[in-house]
């Protein structure tokens, strides 16, 4: 069984995909919290069971890439174009996806609180069956998909609240 370094791993996801796929389904635990795959594309990677906690993924192309039950706990996927992958039971608390395109993925039972999706574009992905979707933050321009692949009790209409803290509009005048 061969002993990889996290930087190994990365370079092995890049060129060898089906490689790193073969020598996951060996391997009891994978950790790779706190890398960063920032900018490469990933396509048809098995992260399922990974601890990817405090990751980034900012600016990276993502296709059929699954995270079943994977530890997505902080990781970055602003401005990362996702595409057809399955979250399936994964924790994404407190993940940053501003600006990420997220389509036709599935969130079956992952876990979104804390989750940021402030100008993310969510079409046609299924958020039917994922929890607490009324825990994660987003705004104006979140693009949701259509209400059969949104939980029933979910209000996608934005309005401002704590998250967005705002000064008076009105302007005042102190005597000094």
């Amino acid at each position: 069984m061969i002993d990889y370094t996290k930087e190994e791993l990365v370079e092995l996801l890049q060129k060898y995909p089906e490689k790193f796929n073969e020598w996951k389904q060996e391997q009891e635990e994978v950790d790779l919290s706190e890398v960063d795959f920032s900018g490469i594309n990933l396509a048809e990677i098995d992260f399922s069971d990974v601890d990817l906690n405090s990751s980034s993924f900012a600016d990276c192309a993502l296709s059929f890439v699954k995270f079943n039950n994977a530890d997505l706990t902080s990781v970055d996927f602003t401005r990362a174009r996702v595409l057809e992958c399955d979250f399936t039971d994964a924790l994404l608390n407190g993940a940053d996806c501003s600006y990420a395109e997220m389509t036709y993925c599935n969130f079956t039972d992952a876990d979104m609180a804390g989750c940021i999706f402030s100008e993310s574009d969510l079409s046609n992905s299924d958020l039917t069956a994922s929890v607490n979707l009324n825990a994660c933050r987003f705004d104006e321009d979140t693009v949701w998909p259509d209400n059969e692949l949104m939980p029933e009790d979910f209000d996608a209409k934005y309005s401002d609240d704590l998250s967005s803290l705002k000064d008076d509009e009105e302007s005042t005048i102190s005597d000094y």
